[in-house]
């Protein structure tokens, strides 16, 4: 599962600067992240399929301030942790949940290849603070895989809570694993912060031994 969310989460990141009309300010910002994204990714393709960790610090300097780390974060850890958590712990969680997300899409975006992404005309009146855009995919085999973000406005600016990829529900996805974690972890919440990155990679390196 992992494999094949990482393998599309790329149209998300690269439809996000045609989904903002209705907010032009937000387009302005999430345009800019774009454009920048891609120029840098073009010039350095090679150097970062070879260094990948090189890809993952520059992807978290243009994405990063782009995308609510901190309430997707908070989303994936749920009341039921958060509460018993500290302040400390909180704040590492979210650096530890940036570090894996930018390797996720980091991944995701060096496999791209000029894949045919269309966004979908907006069907419903869009809340003032939160945006849903759906989209397709459509890969080099000619499958479509319809997509779907929400973006929330966070002081004046549009930001990436979460996403759907062919009917997988990211958040969802990231907040069992968080779940099954703690379990087997004995509910102890500084293992389960300590390993997330581990977990993640683990999961997807999985889901690529099956697919092969």
């Amino acid at each position: 599962m992992f494999s094949r969310v990482r393998q599309l989460a790329l149209g998300l990141l690269l439809a996000l600067p045609l989904s903002a009309l209705a907010m032009p300010a937000a387009q302005q910002v999430v345009q800019q992240t774009t454009d920048t994204l891609l120029a840098d990714l073009k010039a350095n393709k090679v150097q970062y399929k070879a260094d990948p960790a090189a890809f993952y610090a520059s992807l978290e300097r243009i994405l990063g301030p782009v995308v609510d780390v901190q309430g997707i974060a908070r989303g994936v850890m749920t009341v039921r942790y958060s509460r018993r958590a500290s302040a400390e712990q909180l704040q590492r969680f979210e650096e530890e949940f940036k570090r894996s997300l930018m390797q996720f899409y980091g991944n995701a975006l060096l496999e791209y290849d000029n894949q045919d992404i269309r966004v979908l005309p907006v069907a419903n009146a869009q809340d003032a603070q939160r945006s849903t855009v759906n989209m397709e995919i459509r890969d080099a085999r000619g499958t479509v895989y319809p997509l779907s973000y929400t973006m929330v406005r966070l002081d004046e600016q549009w930001k990436l809570r979460n996403m759907v990829i062919n009917g997988i529900n990211v958040g969802k996805l990231f907040r069992d694993q968080f779940a099954q974690s703690m379990q087997s972890n004995r509910n102890d919440l500084d293992k389960t912060i300590a390993g997330w990155a581990e977990l993640v990679a683990r999961s997807r390196q999985g889901e690529q031994a099956a697919a092969q």
